[in-house]
């Protein structure tokens, strides 16, 4: 198996009980403790009113017994009465007066007593839960106000089974539930097709371009578009295509970066021949007598062994392996007027070195030097590409001074400064680059040079052109207490 299949990631499975069946479970499932809710107190009052409808119908036949000639109805008729409205006996307390009206053959025992009169609603749920759950053949009593009067000494009683009761809320309950599933099942098909749609749908769209995306990343076509819908969803869209958009850019950057890294080593490695023959030949002219030859040879060798050490340095920033600084106290001032040299600085640009004098710094020669280096060259770099030149005016400068354990090194040009792009990556290694082809190299190496002593470079706001400030602390701990107390200071 290749690099490139084991690194293909595995095709997603779509989840078999996906977001829309949960959405649909979840909808039914409250709807229905929604319904629960609202049965158990209508089941209650169902079953007082019931009561309610037989008292009041008691009531009636009540009235009609009581008005038969001398009061007495035959038991034929008494029986019929009571059987029509469910009763084994009816009671009526009207005046003084406390009169049954009607009685069965022999008086049941009565098991339960419910007064009509003040019906509480906690109370009222419990004997309705207790009516449906009891199974026994109970017989009740219930006493209930007359419908007519307003003396509350004045009372209809009826004694009567409660299977009618139990199978009457039995119904009720019945009919109710099938009425919740009709209105569950309605409910959560409207609230589950207009879930679907406004949210469901749109995530799903949403997944399957992340996970074509994540099959490809460096395919700018598989980037989202967004809806343009201005809700949650629709920011997400806008913030994954943006998201794609610079990861599909930053890995297509890399993927040129590797060709360019490996052109870079090929190269390197010809270079590295070709200065080693240079060094043989400036060898020799060390022997030459020749006064002017004496003065410029050593600084030629010197100059082809640091090309040399650069070359072999050259692939270390990606590879991050620099190596770790050798720091010793060196004088700053010989290095300044060494990276003069270097860079060969023209008459139309004027050169100002303003270090302390005698001013030492605890670093690495060779690292140093190259930072200083990089940042000169692109000082001169920038003064170069302008369209106006103006030799009276164009300068490079840097100074150097001691702040207590820190050691302040600034490079500052007159030239047009850093734009607004090249600000937002100015030490990032192909991004922050000042001029039209340049790679931005010089300054991210700097400034990683500058953290591995610990230091730390930026640039200063307010300044013609452009200036750069380096600080290197005699010891990287003292940096960080310099940092701390300027923090809360």
């Amino acid at each position: 198996m290749t690099e490139a299949t084991a690194a293909r990631p595995e095709p997603v499975r779509p989840p078999r009980f996906g977001l829309s069946g949960k959405l649909l479970v979840l909808t039914i499932l409250f709807v229905m403790i929604a319904e629960v809710l609202i049965y158990v107190p209508s089941v209650a009052n169902f079953r007082v009113v019931w009561l309610k409808d037989r008292l009041a119908t008691a009531y009636t036949a009540a009235l009609v017994l009581d008005a038969a000639p001398n009061g007495v109805v035959s038991d034929a008729l008494a029986k019929q009465i009571l059987d029509s409205i469910g009763a084994r006996g009816v009671a009526m307390k009207m005046g003084s007066r406390h009169r049954m009206i009607a009685v069965d053959d022999m008086p049941p025992v009565i098991n339960d007593v419910y007064d009509m009169h003040n019906v509480y609603a906690f109370d009222a749920i419990v004997d309705a839960f207790k009516t449906m759950l009891n199974t026994r053949p109970d017989v009740m009593r219930v006493v209930g106000p007359l419908p007519a009067s307003q003396n509350t000494d004045e009372y209809i009683e009826l004694i009567m089974n409660e299977r009618p009761l139990r199978r009457a809320m039995l119904r009720y309950s019945a009919d109710i539930m099938f009425l919740s599933l009709v209105i569950s099942g309605i409910t959560a098909a409207l609230v589950f097709l207009a879930l679907h749609y406004m949210f469901v749908r749109p995530m799903r769209r949403v997944t399957a371009h992340m996970t074509k995306f994540r099959a490809d990343p460096e395919n700018a076509d598989l980037v989202i578009v967004p809806s343009g819908r201005d809700d949650e969803i629709g920011t997400a869209e806008r913030e994954l295509a943006t998201m794609q958009t610079e990861l599909a850019s930053m890995l297509h950057q890399k993927s040129r970066l590797a060709a360019l890294g490996l052109a870079v080593s090929k190269i390197n490695h010809d270079l590295r021949n070709l200065l080693a023959s240079a060094q043989l030949f400036s060898d020799r002219l060390a022997s030459i007598p020749d006064p002017g030859v004496q003065r410029f040879a050593p600084k030629l060798m010197h100059a082809l062994e640091r090309a040399i050490a650069f070359c072999q340095s050259t692939l270390s920033y990606g590879r991050l392996q620099e190596p770790p600084p050798e720091r010793r106290k060196i004088l700053l001032e010989p290095l300044v007027e060494e990276v003069h040299e270097t860079l060969g600085v023209g008459q139309e640009i004027r050169w100002i070195g303003a270090v302390e004098r005698g001013l030492v710094v605890e670093a690495d020669y060779d690292q140093l030097f190259r930072i200083l280096l990089n940042l000169a060259r692109n000082a001169l770099q920038a003064l170069e590409s302008r369209a106006a030149r103006d030799p009276g005016r164009d300068q490079i400068r840097i100074t150097g001074r001691r702040e207590g354990a820190v050691v302040v090194i600034e490079v500052s040009d007159t030239g047009p400064g850093f734009s607004d792009k090249a600000r937002a990556h100015l030490f990032e290694a192909f991004q922050g680059s000042t001029r039209t082809g340049g790679a931005g190299l010089g300054l991210a190496i700097a400034a990683e040079l500058v953290r591995a002593h610990g230091g730390e470079i930026r640039l200063v706001e307010g300044t013609i052109g452009a200036t750069l400030r380096v600080t290197i602390p005699d010891r990287a701990v003292e940096l960080s207490a310099h940092r701390g107390a300027r923090a809360h200071g």
